[in-house]
């Protein structure tokens, strides 16, 4: 049966120019012992950071590998700045090496036995030795990685591979630059760094980057735009803050890292003050929420992220938030520097996010007495 082509994500910037914009409108099936997997979008991606986001095997690096020519869609139509690089209507498919699109793995797939030099200046080979070494040496200096011209891979640390990679990828000046997870490794300001740095030189280039990850700082760090997919489809994009702060599909606020999803239908309506109140369906809380367009009794979810939840040893008082809640601590747990702590309110459990220093400070133990403070604002609403 032949699947439809998904219909294009409504665009959330003004256009620009033609000749700066990739669009992608592609379908590609993939076999697999539980079912086949169907990769089917349509996205436009504009000049600056397009954040790929999804969990693993949400079909990412399959979309980058198509747009790059080393996987072949079943249908659909890539373009990049006006030029078509595959349509299955025109049986065009423009050969990967053809269509100067940089490309950035995980894993760098750096040349081991070639200098940094030598690396960057790799994709150059048509030109003249001279005007190689011109080439590298400029855009090694861009990236403040000139000094190690002449050292190898096994030479350099993490964060200067990182840079040699973008180099050779940014030397042939690109259409489009894939980047597929590269800054996964490095520490924040590793990885700051070398974004400032990208940041400067598509100032100057004004390319589609479209950068795939699944860390959600990443996508506010890095992105003018997010295309969140899931199962091979996009279910949300636009602008960070509104597709990651404020999702309106539960599918989103997962991906989005809200801990604390719940059912609950609408109790009161405050017009007045711009809240309502929301009965949570299992167990007796009751939380005041943004108002939205809603009638009384309508069901509808919660989202709310565990960071967001404020934990107290002793009852509030004097607080702007409207929702304050005791509760018992159920269980705690460390991952790494963050404290997760399942607290049981009236029914229902809440997941907090603490510092160690707060769990230490606040001595929490499981079966302690505690107040969760919820924000109305920090409520998130989605439909059912």
């Amino acid at each position: 049966m032949k699947v439809p082509l998904a219909p294009p994500a409504a665009p959330s910037m003004s256009p620009l120019p033609i000749s700066s914009d990739l669009e992608v409108r592609i379908r590609k099936r993939f076999p697999h012992p539980e079912g086949s997997f169907l990769l089917n979008v349509h996205f436009r991606a504009l000049a600056g950071f397009t954040i790929l986001f999804g969990a693993s095997g949400a079909g990412k690096t399959t979309l980058l590998d198509c747009i790059a020519g080393l996987v072949d869609p079943d249908d659909g139509r890539i373009v990049v700045g006006g030029e078509d690089f595959y349509d299955a209507e025109k049986k065009l498919n423009v050969a990967a090496w053809k269509r100067n699109i940089g490309y950035v793995h995980q894993d760098l797939a750096l040349f081991p036995h070639l200098t940094a030099e030598e690396n960057v200046a790799y994709g150059l080979r048509k030109l003249s030795r001279a005007e190689r070494q011109t080439s590298s040496r400029e855009m090694l200096q861009a990236f403040h990685i000139e000094h190690l011209r002449d050292r190898k891979p096994a030479q350099i640390s993490g964060g200067e591979r990182q840079r040699v990679a973008l180099a050779r990828s940014l030397v042939t000046e690109p259409r489009a630059l894939l980047l597929d997870e590269p800054l996964s490794a490095l520490d924040r300001p590793t990885k700051s760094s070398l974004v400032g740095d990208l940041r400067e030189w598509n100032q100057n280039h004004r390319v589609p980057i479209l950068f795939v990850t699944h860390n959600g700082e990443e996508v506010f760090a890095l992105g003018d735009e997010v295309v969140m997919l899931d199962g091979g489809k996009i279910v949300a994009q636009g602008p960070p803050h509104d597709v990651m702060r404020a999702p309106r599909l539960e599918t989103v606020a997962n991906l989005a890292g809200f801990e604390n999803i719940f059912d609950a239908s609408v109790r009161a309506l405050h017009e007045a003050r711009g809240t309502m109140t929301c009965h949570l369906r299992k167990g007796t809380v009751e939380l005041e929420t943004p108002l939205v367009r809603a009638e009384v009794g309508s069901l509808l979810r919660v989202g709310i992220q565990a960071g967001d939840l404020l934990l107290a040893t002793e009852e509030p008082h004097g607080l702007s938030a409207r929702n304050i809640l005791p509760g018992t601590i159920r269980r705690l747990a460390q991952r790494d520097v963050i404290v997760a702590a399942i607290i049981e309110c009236g029914g229902t459990d809440f997941e907090v996010h603490l510092t160690l220093a707060a769990r230490d400070a606040l001595q929490l133990s499981p079966g302690k007495a505690v107040w969760v403070v919820v924000k109305t604002h920090s409520c998130h609403l989605m439909g059912i």
